[in-house]
């Protein structure tokens, strides 16, 4: 018998589907149906049936791994027992080493949250309906979406009538050629904002580009698709969200199977908590229930069926503690603690965690970090440091480079290769071999001041040379600023130059400034990017000590070299001064000349804390927002960017050892004066027990280096314009 059950559980545990799991860094989605696992298109990414169930799987460079049960509000007992059985099977196959999250709809946690930027989508029904994930051209389609939320965008499919919409909310009626956005007299700039996102977002992964956008007021609605229209409900409060001083309180239990069932008994009636508590023999859960949130954590040497049982260990105490269903599990194995979990013990060290000015990175099956050095020539023998380095080669395929130019494809001069502008999209074919087969990545470039038009041939162009190349090759679409290391690493030594406004068109070129710098960051692949610093006049509080700088003035050239910089950093800058011209002079950090000082506009305080190499705990975003009626805190999720900055909001960050409050200029005065109180909550309530952590309060476009420093390649100049009216500009 014992023979039988092995053999039926290593057929269960190596599924078909299992075999790319966590292959490639990325989010991979699946669906239960008739209790198998189907692949969900990655265009669909984000869309979610209600009725259904799904499991969610997502691979850091690292590799370290998540896996997300998700179950809709109306899927069946059956389809949620079938998606825990095929997570705990996946947590076996990736050997027991990833975190598991259980995920139950409107109520997902910030790290899944955070893999879609432009929300998440609820569609009704289900595969027991005959609702497919399928990509089509299909143009008749007919749903009203109602879009909810300002930083975790939730869009919820409703009935197509009039008695669905309400005075404080966003809705789009997606009508499949044509996408409407109907904003409620009562809604706010905001939310404004995220629904365009998603409607962008519906256009240009959904329809491939091919469908077009439409802003409409309340009240200024056209001929609709909604029959006579009828009067408008007032807008609804967003539900009660836990106050600030409970949302992290905790307590410590250990689970046990010694008398043969499982046993919870208490170990810590309230946090913060010693790292000692947690003893590797034993499983325990960190019960966070007053904010719908419970952690199960398994000790490395605890026995496999008190491992195995983590989940259901967890579900049994939501029930026995009479918890909400919709209350959040995160099972975590020693080694892969997330940042919300290890804050509520005072003393907590990862293992083997860095000091000094050196770059730590994560590497090895969960999170050791160690300074492994990026060898190139051990890529294809070592396929670990392949994935651990995000580089599928050492980049000296063969590269073409197009720019987007009236709806086709420019070939760029060779010559110019690597050089990249702002008011462009481009179009990177990369060609390279493995073991005699031919690999193709298309990455799509989209510069920060490129026109709508540009941004929609790109997408188009990226399907249709996807489409002649068999549709074979991988797609990369990468935003300036947020470039991958391999496509920096296929310029062959050479740093890739970005340049903040023109086009690489002849004569395209802005006027450059009289005064240019350049910031120089490198990869842990060793690729290096030099980004022009878009701010005019370019200042002294845009250096970094972490960094290398290129100033070229009317009458000087220098590199400056931080404290922390690195010696490719360093040849990295030879590559500028060269397209620059001219001989430039070494400045290094603390012994700058006067003239130095007087081109950048004088001597200014600059990010000088290393601690943007070692992060010990991730910085994080929240809005502060009384836009419901009450003062609410809600963190942003996923990477943040100076776009998540809410002009209508305070805005706070924690950057470990210290807070700063980001008052946006159009920010009410409740929240002015109620946000410096929620700082003090937010750190007194710390379940880490940081205490009397300076509160440093900055107004938009005033905001310190210190600030700053904590967003790559700020941009002053944002501010200047309207966010609204950039992302419309985008319609």
């Amino acid at each position: 018998v014992e023979k039988l059950v092995g053999l039926v559980r290593a057929i269960m545990v190596s599924h078909k589907e299992f075999v790319g799991a966590g292959k490639q860094p990325g989010l991979q989605v699946w669906r239960i149906e008739n209790m198998d696992l189907k692949p969900v298109p990655k265009a669909l990414h984000g869309s979610f049936y209600t009725g259904d169930a799904y499991l969610l799987l997502f691979t850091t460079s690292a590799p370290s791994y998540n896996i997300h049960m998700w179950l809709g509000d109306e899927c069946s007992q059956d389809e949620s027992g079938a998606a825990a059985i095929f997570a705990t099977q996946l947590d076996d196959f990736l050997g027991g080493g990833p975190v598991q999250y259980r995920e139950v709809q409107n109520c997902e946690s910030n790290t899944l949250l955070g893999y879609f930027k432009s929300g998440i989508k609820y569609q009704k029904g289900g595969v027991a309906s005959g609702f497919q994930h399928v990509v089509t051209n299909d143009m008749n389609v007919k749903r009203l979406l109602h879009i909810k939320g300002r930083r975790a965008i939730r869009a919820t499919e409703v009935d197509m009538s009039w008695s669905s919409f309400n005075k404080g909310d966003c809705f789009i009626v997606d009508l499949g050629k044509d996408v409407y956005q109907w904003c409620g007299s009562e809604c706010n700039r905001f939310e404004r904002l995220k629904a365009s996102e998603v409607a962008i977002g519906i256009r240009d992964n959904e329809r491939n580009g091919r469908a077009k956008l439409h802003i409409v007021e309340e009240g200024d609605e056209p001929a609709a698709a909604l029959g006579p229209k009828t009067a408008i409900a007032p807008s609804t409060p967003d539900d009660e969200k836990v106050d600030t001083s409970n949302r992290k309180k905790g307590a410590l239990y250990m689970i046990s199977d010694a008398s043969g069932s499982m046993k919870v008994s208490a170990v810590a009636p309230s946090s913060p908590f010693k790292q000692a508590m947690l003893s590797p023999e034993e499983c325990y859960i960190l019960d966070n229930g007053v904010d719908k949130n419970i952690f199960v954590w398994k000790g490395p040497k605890a026995n496999m069926s008190e491992r195995k049982a983590a989940m259901s260990a967890g579900q049994q105490f939501i029930k026995d503690k009479g918890y909400s269903n919709k209350t959040q599990i995160q099972v975590l194995p020693a080694g892969a603690e997330t940042t919300l979990f290890k804050q509520f013990f005072s003393d907590w060290r990862d293992k083997d965690e860095t000091t000094g000015p050196s770059k730590g990175y994560a590497i090895g099956r969960i999170a050791k970090v160690e300074q492994v050095p990026f060898d190139a020539s051990s890529l294809h023998s070592n396929k670990a440091m392949a994935a651990h380095h995000g580089m599928v080669d050492d980049g000296k395929g063969k590269v073409q480079i197009w720019r987007v130019d009236n709806g086709e494809k420019v070939p760029v001069d060779p010559s110019s290769y690597g050089h990249f502008y702002g008011g462009d999209c481009y179009l990177i074919l990369y060609s390279y071999r493995v073991g005699g087969r031919e690999q193709h990545i298309i990455y799509t470039w989209q510069g920060l001041k490129c026109t709508q038009d540009e941004l929609a041939a790109s997408a188009f162009l990226t399907v249709k040379l996807d489409d002649s190349m068999g549709g074979a090759p991988v797609q990369v679409r990468v935003t300036q600023g947020q470039e991958p290391a391999h496509l920096m690493s296929l310029f062959q030594g050479k740093p890739m130059i970005i340049h903040s406004g023109g086009t690489s068109r002849k004569g395209g070129q802005s006027q450059a400034a009289s005064t240019r710098l350049f910031h120089i960051r490198q990869s842990s692949s060793r690729a290096t990017r030099a980004v022009e610093v878009s701010c005019l006049p370019a200042s002294a509080s845009n250096l970094n000590t972490n960094d290398v700088f290129v100033l070229k003035s009317p009458n000087a050239l220098f590199v400056w070299r931080g404290v922390g910089a690195s010696d490719e950093e360093m040849e990295a800058a030879k590559h500028v001064v060269g397209y620059l011209g001219g001989t430039a002079s070494q400045v290094s950090e603390g012994k700058e000349p006067g003239d130095f000082w007087s081109a950048l506009g004088g001597k200014k305080e600059y990010q000088t804390s290393k601690s943007l190499q070692n992060v010990v705990s991730p910085p994080r975003l929240f809005g502060c927002s009384n836009k419901i009626g009450r003062l609410v805190v809600e963190e942003v999720p996923g990477d943040f960017t100076q776009s998540d900055l809410a002009t209508d909001d305070v805005m706070l960050l924690d950057t470990w050892d210290q807070i700063f409050l980001w008052v946006g200029n159009d920010a009410n005065a409740e929240e002015r004066t109620g946000a410096p109180k929620i700082a003090k909550e937010y750190v007194d309530s710390d379940p880490s027990g940081r205490r009397g952590l300076p509160i440093t309060t900055i107004k938009q476009g005033a905001e310190p280096p210190t600030f700053t420093g904590w967003f790559q390649a700020w941009d002053p100049k944002m501010w200047e314009t309207d966010p609204l009216d950039r992302i419309r500009a985008r319609f």
